[in-house]
């Protein structure tokens, strides 16, 4: 039975036309080169070379031969490169589903340095609410998610945790007053309130967080991320809730004021999410290990 081995050889003894050079560029003697060949024409049934003083050539049924060898080898030697390069991350695609906090309170700083170190692996990401990210990381439009809470998940879907935040209760100059005492939730209900639109997780945590309190919860204004909401509650056009984090600068400013409330606002966390049940490149696999070695909550 012909192996690929006896074709490799066939190969360069076909491109150098010449056993002795074959055989050092394979690492290998030139009468073990010579045997395998004659053994590669017996198997064919024909021959392949003709062997003079003056050195070989090949024949007719060679150089047809020699044609679906180079092109089958080459190939071969390509995607052993490009699997060698992925190994070691000189190449390689990572989709990534993110929501917006997700993005910009973990993820964006583990990405900097990911890309210093990886500098070829080439990122894709898209900006999703919650649902949005899982339902692609289930559709494989994503290698991964990385995502805030409320989150339910079922196998083969995965959870790692990354890190902790808490949202805080933000008005513009116009509600200063109310960020020099403690406000009951029940006292602020009817003020208007801006929020994420109902399709995103933040939406569904403090439409849970005012029932729980027996109230409900019907923002004025609704946006498709976090960044827009911070102009429209600096120029006074409601309240919100939004990460402590994310506010510093315009609270250092004076934009917004902190308004203090009575009932204390759930702790979200923020999740890396993957698929069990999909095969992952190795560039995806170190990313997650690299994302995950760096938050630990």
């Amino acid at each position: 039975m012909i192996t690929y081995d006896y074709y490799r050889i066939f190969y360069f003894v076909a491109r150098y036309k010449s056993f002795t050079k074959a055989a050092k560029m394979l690492g290998n003697n030139q009468p073990n080169i010579t045997r395998c060949m004659n053994i590669l024409e017996q198997e064919l049934k024909c021959t392949l070379f003709l062997r003079s003083n003056r050195g070989i050539s090949l024949t007719p049924e060679g150089k047809k031969l020699y044609e679906h060898v180079a092109i089958a080898y080459e190939q071969l030697q390509i995607g052993e490169e490009e699997i060698r390069q992925n190994g070691e991350l000189e190449n390689g695609l990572v989709s990534i589903g993110a929501s917006e906090n997700a993005l910009r309170l973990v993820l964006l700083s583990r990405l900097e340095k990911f890309h210093e170190q990886y500098p070829h692996v080439r990122l894709r990401i898209s900006n999703h609410s919650t649902p949005q990210a899982i339902q692609a990381l289930r559709s494989d439009i994503v290698d991964f998610a990385a995502v805030t809470t409320p989150l339910d998940i079922k196998s083969p879907l995965e959870k790692i945790p990354l890190a902790s935040y808490r949202e805080i209760l933000i008005g513009g100059r116009k509600y200063k007053k109310l960020a020099e005492h403690t406000q009951k939730l029940e006292d602020i209900a009817s003020l208007p309130f801006i929020s994420l639109d109902e399709n995103s997780s933040t939406r569904e945590l403090y439409n849970s967080f005012f029932l729980e309190h027996g109230l409900s919860f019907a923002p004025d204004m609704e946006t498709a991320t976090t960044d827009q909401m911070l102009p429209l509650i600096t120029h006074n056009l409601g309240i919100g809730f939004y990460p402590k984090k994310m506010a510093e600068l315009a609270l250092t400013k004076g934009d917004v004021y902190q308004i203090p409330l009575e009932e204390k606002l759930p702790l979200r966390r923020i999740y890396l999410v993957t698929n069990g049940s999909t095969a992952k490149s190795t560039a995806v696999r170190k990313m997650i290990k690299f994302i995950q070695e760096y938050h630990k909550i």
